[in-house]
């Protein structure tokens, strides 16, 4: 469980080991519920957390969960970012918070929020309300200060151990923490570095210098490849009085930070500090097309921005991301700081932060126009990427005069996104947002409108759809007709009241007439289910079959997955062919497994529960429950008013032919089971589970065999069914744990463990 947290990827500072603080902050954890790691930026609380966090994964069964606070700019957000971190899609009836503490309230589970300091108030009511409710959770915590509650333990940080002036040989100096850690940084940058006699005096006299802040030590080893440790140390000392401004740190401790920071600015080429200062609005990661949008202009080309991007990687102020196609880069807080506040002074603030804003717009944009398609991995996975700029730019457009309109088109121009990540209430939000900055007149309020009452409807709060989409209805605009026809139906469906076919029907028409394929699909498919609820079969069949092959041919896989499931209902529930209706659903759930939609995957799993209990193959259905209920509970969701009457009737026969306890144990075998057993009928057999591979959890032996078979990150959490971030943590701590750099050393170590890949 992870989140796009500074502590799920490599770090820009490299660790080294502090036995005694990780040994303290362990022991605080024993002793405490709540501990926060404090100091100031650059010194290593990160780090330190994310090394503690991955080497306790054995005392927390109900998981470690990192959740990275420090690209939010909204309190709101901060309970949002904690369920998404946890997997949890928001779900009818509950607040981000009450999911949030529905789902660790049984839990002996370890939270590490990270970079609490800018969103301090929302951080210390989301840990009050979880330390109250959730009595087995224990939260680890990292701020440039405390959190200011009862029973917090508060635990500073100073910086790496330095030398004293007498060590002499290189073998003493690399005893100490900051020396190790410019050692090994400057290896990376020039391999054929190393402490020794020629060298060492100057290594400790800059280490000293630097304080033994990792950060610094960091910016300065950057360096060794056109100075040597003598030259850094001058210039370091002679630069040692030059203060940063704008940097929120303790002056007479941290002076040298400032200084240091101060000093690699100065090193930089004038395009290089440009594009230093204009990627600080960036609030997450981002690839270059990106920062080509954002910094060029005013005299700077492409290609300029493309050198600058490539001599602040070669600098340590940028951090590369290498991901599954194409390269990301990354800021720290600290550096991003530094670069606001030169963006600032330069007055290009207003115009870098609309480039910015804009960016990410035309992002949601390519989205929608590919979505629809067999782009439309690509533009989920991008999108996801950029998420926490999309926030950072709605959030821009709704504090900013004059860009409220931009924020609504934003937010309501991918909702398939939103749904997709389990974030529809987020949108919601936004979307009132939008709207409540806007005057009434605004162009596209009725469209707003109508797609946050299909938000609402998708959480069952009809009061609120309804409330929403009457407002939508008495503006007079022609081209928010579908949308509210679309709105209309959903609500109608769910509250079981007549002509939802209708107006379904009707939205379908519409958008078909404007050529929006994508908006059709929704709507088709719930006509497509009235059809069915109204007997008629048939014409169930034709609709929905005829949006399966509209998705066929355009090789899109979320929308024919919804349509397979949809035919997959009618034959089930309707007095269909069953064997049909079972081939449908399986072929639905093959495409949530690849995608790894877990909330999906539950639908399609408890739909196989229910053939099994029209055939009265009633142990295999208690399983197939069991299995469903796993993923159910993966994403803190359950089965809502669309499917609830069905899942309830099918249950609830199912507990009735078996009787309770011979339900109950088909039901926790069914629990123990990977959802892909579910595609192989009713023949599969729980196979037992392998041992661990000590120091591993069961998960990372699991993830482990998998790396060793050969397996894909995307591959793994498909089979899995997790997220690929929640894959790549795990990996993390795999390699803490057994210090192994690649996935060769890892196969390696399997096979010798005897066990092999799977």
């Amino acid at each position: 469980m992870t989140n796009d947290s500074e502590v799920g990827r490599r770090p820009l500072t490299s660790y080294v080991g502090r036995a005694d603080d990780e040994d303290e902050v362990r022991r605080l954890l024993g002793a405490g519920r709540l501990v926060t790691l404090t100091g100031a930026g650059g010194v290593g609380k990160t780090r330190l957390a994310a090394q503690v966090a991955s080497s306790l994964t054995r005392a927390f069964p109900g998981g470690v969960a990192v959740a990275g606070l420090g690209e939010l700019r909204d309190e709101r957000l901060v309970a949002r970012t904690v369920a998404d971190a946890l997997g949890l899609h928001d779900t009818a009836g509950r607040t981000d918070l009450e999911a949030v503490v529905s789902y660790l309230r049984p839990r002996r589970s370890l939270l590490l929020l990270d970079n609490c300091e800018h969103v301090l108030d929302g951080s210390a009511d989301l840990v009050t309300a979880l330390l109250r409710d959730c009595q087995d959770l224990v939260v680890l915590a990292t701020s440039r200060c405390s959190l200011g509650l009862a029973g917090e333990h508060v635990l500073a940080i100073p910086p790496l151990a330095v030398p004293g002036e007498e060590v002499e040989t290189p073998g003493e100096a690399l005893t100490f923490g900051a020396v190790r850690l410019f050692a090994e940084r400057a290896a990376s940058v020039l391999p054929a570095f190393e402490v020794g006699e020629s060298n060492v005096a100057d290594v400790v006299r800059l280490c000293r210098r630097l304080d033994g802040l990792p950060l610094a030590i960091e910016l300065a080893a950057a360096r060794i490849r056109v100075l040597s440790p003598s030259q850094i140390a001058d210039r370091v000392e002679k630069n040692s009085e030059v203060l940063a401004t704008g940097l929120r740190m303790p002056v007479e401790r941290h002076r040298t930070l400032r200084a240091t920071i101060e000093w690699s600015h100065s090193l930089c080429t004038d395009t290089e500090r440009i594009v230093w200062a204009r990627c600080s609005v960036f609030a997450g990661q981002f690839d270059l097309s990106a920062a080509e949008d954002v910094c060029a202009g005013d005299g700077l080309d492409t290609l300029a921005v493309l050198d600058a991007v490539d001599g602040l990687v070669d600098k340590s102020v940028l951090a590369r991301i290498d991901g599954a196609d194409r390269v990301h880069y990354r800021m720290l807080r600290l550096l991003r700081e530094f670069g606001g506040h030169r963006l600032t002074e330069s007055g290009d603030e207003l115009a870098v932060a609309r480039k910015h804003r804009d960016h990410y717009a035309r992002l949601i944009d390519q989205a929608a126009a590919t979505w629809f398609g067999p782009g439309q991995d690509e533009a989920y996975e991008r999108l996801t990427a950029a998420h926490a700029d999309i926030r950072e730019a709605l959030s821009w457009s709704l504090r900013t005069p004059g860009e409220g309109a931009v924020a609504l088109e934003m937010a309501t121009g991918m909702i398939e996104y939103w749904v997709a990540r389990g974030a529809a209430w987020e949108l919601r939000d936004w979307i009132d947002r939008a709207l409540e900055s806007l005057p009434p007149e605004t162009r596209g309020r009725a469209r707003g409108l109508a797609i946050a009452a299909l938000c609402a409807a998708l959480h069952a709060d009809l009061p609120r759809a309804r409330q929403r989409l009457a407002a939508a209805e008495a503006i007079e605009d022609d081209e928010a007709t579908p949308y509210v026809a679309h709105a209309r139906a959903f609500v109608k469906m769910l509250a079981t009241e007549p002509n939802s076919m209708v107006d379904a029907a009707e939205a379908v028409r519409l958008f078909g007439e404007r050529g929006d394929v994508r908006r059709q699909m929704h709507p088709m498919f719930l006509q497509g289910v009235a059809l069915a609820y109204r007997g008629d079969l048939p014409g169930a069949r034709e609709l929905l079959g005829s949006m399966r092959r509209r998705c066929e041919e355009t090789g899109e896989e979320r929308y024919r997955s919804m349509a397979l499931f949809g035919l997959g209902v009618a034959e089930v529930c309707f007095g269909g062919d069953l064997d049909d209706g079972e081939r449908f659903i399986r072929s639905a759930l093959e495409i949530d497994l690849r995608a790894s939609d877990v909330l999906s995957a539950a639908y399609r799993v408890d739909g196989l529960a229910w053939v099994s209990a029209r055939r009265e193959e009633w142990v295999r259905a208690a399983e197939l429950f069991g299995t469903a209920a796993t993923l159910w509970e993966r994403c803190n969701a359950e089965p809502d008013v669309a499917v609830t009457a069905a899942h309830r009737m099918f249950h609830d026969a199912t507990w009735n032919a078996l009787g309770p306890k011979r339900f109950d144990l088909a039901f926790a075998d069914g629990r123990r089971r990977n959802p892909h057993d579910a595609l192989a009928g009713p023949e599969a057999l729980s196979a037992g589970e392998p041992a661990d591979l000590p120091p591993l959890t069961p998960r990372e032996s699991e993830i482990a065999r998998l790396v060793a078979a050969g397996l894909s990150n995307r591959d793994i959490a498909a089979r899995l069914v997790i997220a690929r971030r929640t894959v790549e943590t795990h990996l993390q701590h795999i390699s803490h744990k057994l210090d192994f750099a690649n996935r060769t050393q890892l196969a390696v170590w399997v096979e010798q463990a005897g066990r092999g890949p799977l």
